[in-house]
This record gives C-alpha cells, structure tokens and sequence, in this order.
C-alpha cells in the first residue's frame, strides 16, 4: 500500500503550499542567487559582445574619431601621427561637386526606385496572392530568386539585356525597324537602367512581405466588404492599403535605406560613369577611402550619409506612424 502524505492522513490539517512558489518545506527546491544567472548570461554572450566590440563598435568609434582628423594612407601604421583638423572633412564636402553629384545621383535613385519597387511589389503580391492559383509556389521562386542571385551574375545578365549591339532589347528594337540605345553608355540612360536592375533584383524582398502582409488580413473583412457591394477597387482602396500600413512602413524603410547605401549595381555595372553619372555617395566614399587612401574625409562622407538615413527614417516614422495604429 502507498505511503500517505500528512494532509491525506488528516484530512482536518491545514493545506500547505510546497512548490517552488510556497513556504519552506518539503519538496521546495532552493532558489539560486540572481547574481549567479546574471553571470551565466553574460558568460554565454561573451562571445558575441567580443565580436560586437572588435568588428562593431570599435570601428564605428574609430570611425568617427577619424573624420574629425587627414588621416591617410601614411598614418595607418602610426596612426598618432594624424592631425586634428575639426570641421574642415565636413565643410569641404559641401564644396566638392563631385560629393554634391553623387548626393543628387543618390536621392534620384531612392526618389524613383523606392515608390517603383514599393508599388510593383505590392501588384505581384497581391496577383500571387489572390488572381493566380496554378504554379502559384514558382511564380513565387521565380519572383524571389533575383534577391539571392549574386550581383555578379546579376551584372552578366544585365550587361546582355543592355548591351547596345548584340543584347535582347537591341535585338527586339532591329526586329521593329529601331536602334536601341547605349544605355550603360549615356548619361541620360545610365541612372535609369540602374533602377531598373535595383527594381528588379529587390522586387521579391517586397513582394515576400506584402504576401505576408496580405495573408494576415481576416477573410472575414473582405467577404463582409464585397456583402456591402464593395469592388475590387473599393476593397483594395478601403481594406487592403489601410490595413498593409504597417507592412507597407516596414518595406519602405528598409528599401529606403538600401537604396541610400546603393553601391553594388554602379560599381560592378558602371564604375559610376559615363561622367559620373551614377556615381553615389557610397561608391564616392568608397573610391576617396580606399582608391586615394583620403581615409578621414572619406569617414565624414560616410557620417553626413548616417545622418541622411537617420533622419530620412525618422521622418517616414512620423509620418505613417498614426496610420499603423
């Protein structure tokens, strides 16, 4: 016969909590010191904040210190050797017209890529989501597959498609009786097939968030807008937009700030020519940082732009901020 605890053998005794949560007695185990779970802790994420401080925060300090001096290529084995010089890696930079070309190169590339790519996204989105049922998962691959596609492979095949000879569209406008134009070649041309090859290397990044975005709203809401005789404009312009807001917040931010610190596609596709045509701000820093080793004004570049993301981010914030409630 099993043994019988005390409350079982009067039952008229007193109920007592013995978990972990009651007073002492039988059955609580005893609490370890907070300071002991405190030191496991950070014990087990000693490795990450080593990382962090070596490859994070000491360059970004560095970084900054860096701007505020000329720090060149002959100080970078004695680094005490630069000299303070303040201000002046900043205001110069207002005055070079090649940093104020790349800063304008810049926002039209985020002014016109950004709306492009949040939009069309949102389009094949919503046309995966809803108006295509067959082959619905390869549209979606094929769609994405832009995103982890390197940009080197991504240049070859832009380089053919834009290649004013022998490349697809060349060969389509021969077919009409049209000459293609040099579009890597020509200031006029050179910017926008950027943005073309951006909007389409970064279209499935949006397009995987506004699915997302799309399959969280309640079936229920649409079915109860198309009972009032809502069409599929009302609903898209009362029901879908309205409540994306928040996922529609979130991709723009971040292909905002993709956009800001766009370099990939001008320097593999044109070195930022023909005469600095694409040239941007990140590929303008990388060029005075590491082709002329003008490494303390390159970091002031690279701080004027922080402060263009910050307060670009910022202001998106306030502004879809009290749609997102």
């Amino acid at each position: 016969m099993p043994l019988l605890t005390k409350a079982a053998a009067d039952p008229a005794a007193p109920l007592t909590k013995t978990g972990p949560d009651g007073p002492p007695g039988e059955g609580r185990r005893p609490r370890r010191p907070l300071g002991r779970h405190n030191l496991y802790g950070w014990l087990f994420s000693t490795p990450f904040l080593v990382l962090f401080a070596v490859f994070m925060a000491f360059p970004i300090v560095a970084t900054l210190l860096m701007s505020f001096t000329d720090f060149g290529a002959r100080h970078v084995t004695r680094p005490v050797e630069a000299q303070f010089v303040g201000l002046e890696n900043y205001t110069k930079l207002f005055e070079d017209d090649r940093f104020l070309k790349a800063l304008f190169n810049t926002a039209y590339f985020v002014v016109v890529g950004v709306p492009l790519t949040i939009l069309l996204g949102l389009l094949v989105a919503i046309l995966l989501n809803n108006g295509i049922d067959r082959a619905r998962t390869f549209f979606r691959v094929g769609f994405y597959a832009p995103v982890v596609t390197a940009i080197v492979a991504v240049a070859v095949v832009w380089r053919f498609v834009l290649d004013p000879s022998d490349g697809l569209i060349a060969g389509l406008a021969s077919e009409l009786g049209l000459t293609a134009p040099d579009f890597l070649g020509s200031e006029t041309w050179a910017m926008p097939s950027l943005i073309a090859m951006a909007v389409w290397r970064n279209l499935g990044t949006v397009m995987v968030l506004f699915i997302a975005g799309l399959q969280a709203i309640p079936a229920d809401v649409r079915e109860a807008a198309r009972l009032d005789g809502a069409g599929a404009w009302q609903e898209m312009r009362r029901i879908t937009v309205p409540l994306l807001r928040p996922t529609m917040l979130y991709a723009t931010v971040i292909t905002s700030i993709g956009y800001l610190n766009v370099f990939e596609e001008p320097f593999v596709m044109t070195q930022g020519g023909p005469s600095d045509a694409t040239l941007t701000v990140s590929l303008d820093m990388y060029r005075e940082g590491f082709n002329f080793f003008h490494m303390g004004y390159a970091s002031a570049m690279a701080y004027v732009l922080f402060v263009v993301i910050t307060g670009i981010t910022v202001l998106q914030l306030r502004l879809l901020k009290d749609n997102t409630r």
